[in-house]
């Protein structure tokens, strides 16, 4: 499929079947509902006084709490631990601070360690659209924001991180841990809108810098390298890769990588026509980090090893990780259709659970 379909609306409506196209351009009507949802929500005034957070949450809906743990690395008041599977650390105790993420409300992994949590009585928060999780949060009266999806029209968690990235913020806040205002939420709303523009199906492929980093994707696994504030949305972009894009990525952070992957160029001697690494760069990094990454595009382009940069507009660092947030998704969305294929179909995620159940 040639990178020029992705100027041609009518030819990306027949891939995209599920309408993905309308979860991304719906990203900011996400947060104002998220916002909206949360209004009536109480939780009790002993939450602030937590020694530790965990953050319970699987794939898509785990990408909250890897923005919110760089983002607010400097601001968080307790240390943020974040677990992909069925049991909690042995710390976790009745000081401990415990929100549940999943948008379904089904994933077995987080509601198994609900459960422990609950015997640890530990202080719980829930962010969910339904399912187990919202019926638990009612039945034990767990602070939940519980949000509808009317914003997400292809249905995937990986596509409704507006509820769960600034639903996960909400609910800190409000718990103390971390400060965010509803004038935040309006100007990550108004980043948002501005580079929807940008970043969205009219803005032509010769202006539309995620369009363009797309078109390089064919043939190659995607490598995202980030730091500091921007560090998650280096996750959230290799997750989305994977999902959308069907495609091997993962992400990298500066300066770790810098102390081992850079003598990794060298071999497998394909590496050179197999991968893109996608460095993320911002004027809100420390200078030292500025530097690391100008590096480290010298020792990639030494190696013979496509590359690209993308340079944050915003002023802000939670404007940039908005604004990262919407790049990337446009990129992994367009992946989709430069490769031919319908980016909201997972078969082999959906196939890997059916198995599961079986056993």
């Amino acid at each position: 499929m040639k990178p020029n379909i992705l100027d041609n609306p009518a030819q990306i409506a027949k891939l995209d079947s599920q309408n993905m196209r309308g979860s991304l351009e719906r990203l900011g009507q996400q947060i104002e509902q998220v916002w909206r949802q949360s209004a009536g929500l109480k939780i009790p005034a002993s939450y602030k006084t937590t020694s530790h957070i965990v953050v319970l949450g699987m794939g898509g809906s785990a990408l909250g709490a890897r923005v919110i743990k760089s983002l607010f690395f400097n601001e968080l008041k307790a240390p943020l631990e974040i677990v992909n599977g069925y049991h909690l650390p042995e710390f976790v105790n009745a000081r401990s601070l415990v929100l549940v993420s999943s948008y379904s409300g089904t994933t077995e992994e987080p509601l198994a360690a609900l459960s422990e949590a609950r015997r640890r009585r530990a202080k719980l928060l829930a962010i969910t659209s339904g399912g187990a999780l919202a019926e638990v949060s009612r039945r034990a009266k767990i602070p939940a924001l519980i949000f509808t999806t009317e914003n997400n029209p292809c249905g995937s968690p990986r596509m409704g991180l507006g509820y769960l990235i600034v639903g996960a913020m909400i609910l800190l806040a409000k718990a103390g841990v971390l400060s965010f205002r509803h004038s935040a939420a309006r100007q990550l709303i108004k980043t948002i809108e501005r580079f929807q523009n940008v970043f969205g199906i009219p803005a032509g492929s010769n202006h539309n810098r995620a369009k363009q980093i797309a078109g390089k994707t064919l043939g190659r696994s995607v490598w995202y390298v980030a730091a500091e504030h921007l560090a998650g949305n280096a996750h959230i972009a290799a997750n989305q890769m994977n999902e959308n894009g069907k495609r091997f990525a993962a992400s990298f952070a500066v300066p770790e990588m810098n102390h081992h992957l850079l003598e990794g160029m060298r071999f497998p001697r394909s590496n050179h026509d197999n991968l893109l690494f996608i460095l993320i760069k911002s004027d809100l990094y420390e200078d030292k980090i500025k530097q690391r990454l100008d590096l480290t595009k010298r020792v990639l382009d030494k190696n013979n090893i496509v590359n690209v940069g993308y340079l944050c507009r915003s002023r802000t660092k939670p404007e940039q990780a908005a604004e990262v947030l919407l790049f990337s998704s446009y990129v992994s969305f367009y992946s989709a259709l430069v490769q031919g294929i319908d980016p909201t179909a997972i078969p082999f995620v959906d196939f890997f659970k059916e198995q599961l159940k079986k056993t």
